[in-house]
């Protein structure tokens, strides 16, 4: 072992370094790839729970507590949109978009109402605050996975208010003058945006998961990055470790040969990484289009200078959110356009728009109390129930393409069955969009692809959603990570019963869930029988490298392997054990 704690690194590549001589190694979710070594520090100052008191209740009282709560809900706001720009002045613009979402959450009428209630009833603000939260916390927690990933950034902006209540020092990260490794039980998003990578190398929480603002900001940033990591929140300050964003591993006192090692194949990776570019496809030829997944316009210039051929996954919902009327017809043409113009000779996937019951839209109330929200009326199901605004999307994306050569693909999300199917091909058809497909997320879909695949013209396979049905593992649960795993042998049988219906019938079959940013993974699909990969911006060249490096062959010897495994660790090692070139890459 070193005399004293490892020199800090960071690399944009990843190592599972070998494990001898750690004193332990931590498992988590690697949410953002790379390697970053260094002493552990810890998020400054947790925010107790205020005390269960009352004011005086003369109504001078409730006039004061009152202002306290505005005022201090402003300041949080204030800040947060502050660290916005900060964020988006450093070339981070997704993160202002997450902090003046935050920020809205603390201006929020609802909010101010269940607050003053309480003051007027005689409890001072601090408490008020913290109550009034809980309830939308509750809210937010039952509400399905979207929601229920917003949970953290409500959290911190309660704690914020109540601070200044308190008159308590803000919780957040710690300045220091040496780089170091952020570690915390979880990670907000107004901390997160403003971090400096040459500072913190790499953080690790132990909650969270691969879908929360704090891992979306890593990935963007490029900050190395694990999540859901158990023991994590244990770490001693100053404890030496070393992370890997893409094993997702967390070593404990690792020796200088292993930082070593893992800096050198981070080296060799992004070496080879770069000089694999131009389409995708495997080392004998096999054409695999690389495509990107987007929120929207701000996301094209990321795509385009990763290689992207197309965008497999066009989120359009991120146009609906946090609005009480939906986005007029000449703003979604408008939006919808800039991204198509960018793509003239590829081929642009838009998902329809994907709410209700995980993403609830103030213009398409649910049809009643849902028990579980997860299970209920979203996607699809929500559009059919309100035909006037897919009508108005399917018109506006259908315009928006008129005299381009992009190749304008649409598809539903969470369809089940035929008549689902043929429902919205046919909205497709009235609109003028004439490449309908779905998305296949719901594993009665997978298990009757065969079914639904004359409907339409392809199928986009959604693995998270996928995976989290299949597995019943709710993937905000950090408890059941080895369940929110698309290794799962069932999950693969799943996409090959798609891929499988769609090469019977002649159709595209696409991923675009996280697993497609998997390099290993990624060939298991394409031996699987996909036919198409679409991904985070910055997966994609490393995506490219290794498809490059392996056979269509292997690839398929890697699949039947990966699906005559019993468990997703077994399948890992099956596939690794058929794609030899893995090597060259340090994967």
């Amino acid at each position: 072992m070193p005399d004293g704690p490892p020199s800090p690194v960071a690399d944009a590549g990843g190592a599972d370094a070998p494990a001898s001589g750690s004193a332990g190694v931590l498992t988590g979710a690697g949410v953002s790839p790379g390697v970053g070594a260094g002493p552990v520090v810890r998020v400054a100052g947790s925010v107790p729970e205020p005390a269960a008191a009352t004011h005086g209740g003369t109504p001078e009282d409730v006039r004061a507590e009152q202002a306290a709560a505005t005022a201090a809900l402003e300041a949080v706001a204030a800040d947060l949109e502050a660290r916005g720009d900060r964020a988006a002045a450093a070339g981070n613009t997704e993160a202002r978009e997450v902090l003046r979402a935050q920020a809205m959450m603390a201006l929020d009428p609802g909010l101010a109402d269940g607050i003053a209630v309480r003051i007027g009833e005689g409890t001072t603000a601090a408490r008020a605050v913290f109550e009034a939260f809980a309830v939308y916390r509750e809210m937010l927690a039952g509400a399905g996975e979207y929601l229920a990933a917003r949970v953290t950034d409500l959290d911190d902006v309660r704690d914020r208010a109540v601070a200044r209540l308190l008159g308590l020092p803000v919780p957040g990260v710690p300045r220091r003058d040496d780089p170091f490794v952020l570690v915390a039980r979880d990670l907000a998003p107004a901390d997160t945006a403003v971090l400096d990578p040459a500072q913190v190398v790499a953080f690790v929480t132990e909650e969270g998961g691969p879908t929360s603002h704090t891992a979306i900001l890593a990935r963007t940033m490029g900050v190395p990055a694990v999540v859901a990591c158990p023991g994590a929140a244990d770490l001693a300050e100053g404890t030496p470790v070393l992370v890997d964003g893409a094993a997702g591993t967390v070593r404990i006192d690792p020796a200088e040969a292993e930082i070593e090692a893992a800096l050198s194949t981070s080296a060799v990776r992004a070496s080879l990484t770069a000089a694999s570019t131009g389409p995708g496809a495997t080392k004998d030829g096999h054409a695999v289009p690389l495509l990107a997944n987007i929120g929207g316009p701000k996301d094209v210039r990321a795509a385009l200078e990763a290689g992207a051929e197309g965008v497999g996954l066009y989120r359009t919902e991120f146009l609906f959110l946090d609005r009480a009327t939906p986005p007029s017809d000449a703003e979604q043409e408008a939006a919808y356009r800039t991204v198509l113009e960018a793509f003239p000779q590829g081929k642009v996937v838009v998902r329809a728009l994907d709410a209700g019951a995980d993403k609830p839209l103030a213009f398409l109330p649910p049809p009643g109390q849902e028990p579980n929200p997860a299970l209920g009326e979203r996607g699809l199901r929500m559009l059919m129930r309100h035909p006037e605004v897919l009508s108005a999307q399917l018109g506006a994306l259908a315009r928006a393409a008129a005299g381009l050569t992009v190749r304008l693909e649409v598809m539903a999300p969470m369809v089940t069955d035929v008549a689902e199917a043929r429902a919205f091909a046919a909205a497709c058809a009235e609109a003028g969009i004439d490449h309908p497909g779905i998305m296949i997320e719901v594993p009665a879909a997978a298990l009757r692809a065969g079914d639904l695949a004359p409907e339409v013209e392809f199928f986009s396979v959604g693995t998270n959603d996928l995976t989290q049905y299949a597995c019943a593992a709710d993937r905000q649960i950090g408890a059941l990570a080895r369940l929110q795993d698309a290794w799962q042998p069932a999950v693969l049988d799943l996409v090959a019963l798609t891929a499988e219906a769609a090469a019977d019938t002649e159709r595209g079959c696409g991923v675009c869930g996280e697993a497609a940013a998997d390099p290993m993974l990624a060939c298991v699909l394409v031996g699987l029988g996909v036919t198409s990969l679409s991904m985070s911006a910055p997966s994609l060249p490393l995506v490219r490298a290794v498809l490059a490096r392996h056979t269509l062959a292997e690839c398929r010897r890697a699949a039947v392997a990966a699906r005559s495994a019993r468990s997703a660790d077994e399948a890992r090692a099956a596939a690794r054990s058929e794609l030899p070139a893995l090597a060259d890459l340090g994967l």
